[in-house]
């Protein structure tokens, strides 16, 4: 069972935060009277600024911030030193195994792929004695975005018959191949394609640059979607055609669209391996003793890249306070592999995830998680912490947004996933920081590792993926049950990290 903690949890902290708010608010609205508004039509008027204007005067601090901060970047001028000092890149409880290079994703959105791939070589490299190692992130990313164009073709076959500005379809042809994904979906691709090391099928300069050939695959697969809804609308015009016939002739069509995406993407990419063709690495361990195998991408995922915790035995732990807790949930229309496994989340609460990653972590096994990354996070300093920058103080603001007031504006989502690899833990066992190991090169953070403290775990992390013989029994009964509720497709759980 998963244990509730005797302090409060953030959400209902939060909760408590706005509750105070509201009620000092009415209180002092029951004392003060308001202002008659300055513009009568509600258009912006020069006594609003004049007004400002003499607020600000009568400030000396903001006259300060006026002259340091016109002409220096408010991100470095503002870092709090306290925070600096807080944010120690020392961890109590770490992994004993210390897996090489950093990773670099470049200039793609390949961030999940870099996660899952780095936790998986950790089991490869003990099992093999490797000093460093990358599997292909790349290979994953051929299938993953060869997949994902014939998905959004069988959506749009599938919806052909809703009109082309209907909100479901418009939404669908806008992010149709992103580099982003998901746990479930990087499972789909492992369990179907294997992994293969990166030497066996190297990076590609559109592999680290993807932005040239997403825009071209984009064009040509919203060009395939008209074509097969025109296919649609013609061939059901003819009543004696079987629904059956008449979606194999789509499907037919469609195949013959998607060589066309085949064709850019191994001329931009290179042909990779398939999946159960034989192929031979040879390598040299840590003593640089020379080594070599021979067999399947298939063949080298069930040899080397787990032990004792499969990744299709893995789940996602999510916190998302809009939505109930102890419940199942997935996003519409959101996958890779046709007919593959869905993207399930577990709903449930901050405290949940945190002790996810201190029992993995304790267990030596690398924890992938999904995060909002750009939140109060610096990319040289390799810090997150909601007290990073020192503008409430600085401005006289107060950020008032809970986590689940940003899901619902819009202002975060998971947008990045790394790799927890420690945790510092106080007296009594709480997480204070967090070691991640991102995918961004060695030239950021400390050579490449960030800290996050606790509170921006709290606030910007939304997903913990655990196996099940890790997570509490009553998460997994929920997963197992399968009994979910469908988000709309343009939901923020469905973004892609």
């Amino acid at each position: 069972m998963s244990k509730p903690t005797e302090m409060a949890h953030p959400e209902q902290r939060d909760s408590e935060k706005v509750s105070h708010i509201a009620q000092e608010l009415s209180q002092s609205l029951a004392e003060l009277r308001l202002a008659a508004p300055l513009s009568v039509d509600g258009a912006l008027t020069l006594s609003n600024v004049d007004a400002w204007e003499q607020s600000v005067e009568k400030s000396p601090k903001l006259q300060l911030a006026r002259t340091v901060l016109n002409h220096t970047n408010i991100r470095e001028s503002l870092i709090s030193r306290s925070a600096r000092i807080a944010d120690a890149h020392v961890f109590n409880n770490e992994l004993d195994f210390k897996t090489t290079p950093i990773t670099n994703q470049k200039s793609s959105g390949r961030c999940w792929l870099f996660a899952t791939t780095n936790v998986l070589r950790y089991n490869i490299m003990k099992k093999l004695n490797l000093s460093d190692f990358q599997l292909s992130q790349s290979y994953l990313f051929f299938w993953d975005k060869l997949n994902k164009s014939n998905y959004y073709l069988e959506l749009s076959i599938q919806h052909a018959d809703l009109p082309v500005d209907d909100r479901l379809v418009y939404y669908l042809s806008d992010e149709l191949i992103s580099d982003g994904g998901q746990w479930d979906m990087v499972v789909n691709l492992l369990e179907t394609y294997g992994v293969v090391p990166q030497a066996a099928y190297p990076e590609s300069l559109h592999s680290s640059l993807s932005s040239p050939i997403n825009t071209l695959l984009k064009t040509k697969l919203r060009e395939h979607a008209l074509i097969l809804r025109d296919l649609s609308a013609s061939l059901r015009a003819n009543s004696t055609l079987s629904e059956d016939a008449v979606l194999r002739t789509l499907r037919s069509k469609k195949e013959e669209l998607l060589k066309e995406v085949y064709i850019v993407m191994s001329a931009t990419l290179g042909v990779p391996p398939k999946p159960d063709d034989k192929f031979t690495w040879d390598f040299y361990d840590k003593e640089g003793k020379p080594g070599s195998w021979t067999g399947t991408a298939r063949e080298f995922y069930k040899a080397f890249a787990y032990d004792k915790y499969s990744p299709s035995d893995s789940f996602s732990l999510i916190n998302d306070p809009r939505n109930p807790y102890g419940k199942l949930y997935t996003v519409d229309k959101l996958g890779n592999l046709w007919g593959g496994r869905p993207v399930l989340y577990v709903n449930t609460e901050i405290e949940n995830l945190k002790q996810a990653v201190v029992k993995q972590i304790k267990a030596g096994h690398p924890v992938f998680f999904g995060c909002d990354v750009g939140q109060f996070s610096d990319r040289q300093l390799g810090i997150m912490d909601t007290a990073l920058f020192e503008y409430e103080a600085t401005f006289d603001i107060k950020f008032g947004l809970t986590k689940a007031d940003r899901l619902r504006t819009n202002e975060s989502s998971m947008t990045h996933a790394m790799v927890i690899s420690g945790v510092h833990l106080d007296a009594s066992g709480r997480p204070v920081r967090y070691k991640v190991e991102n995918s961004w090169g060695d030239a950021v953070g400390n050579k490449g590792y960030f800290v996050m403290s606790d509170a921006w775990f709290e606030q910007f992390v939304y997903q913990v993926v655990i196996p099940k013989a890790l997570a509490p029994k009553d998460l997994v009964k929920v997963f197992e049950a399968g009994e979910k509720q469908v988000l709309p497709p343009w939901d923020p759980m469905g973004s892609l990290a």
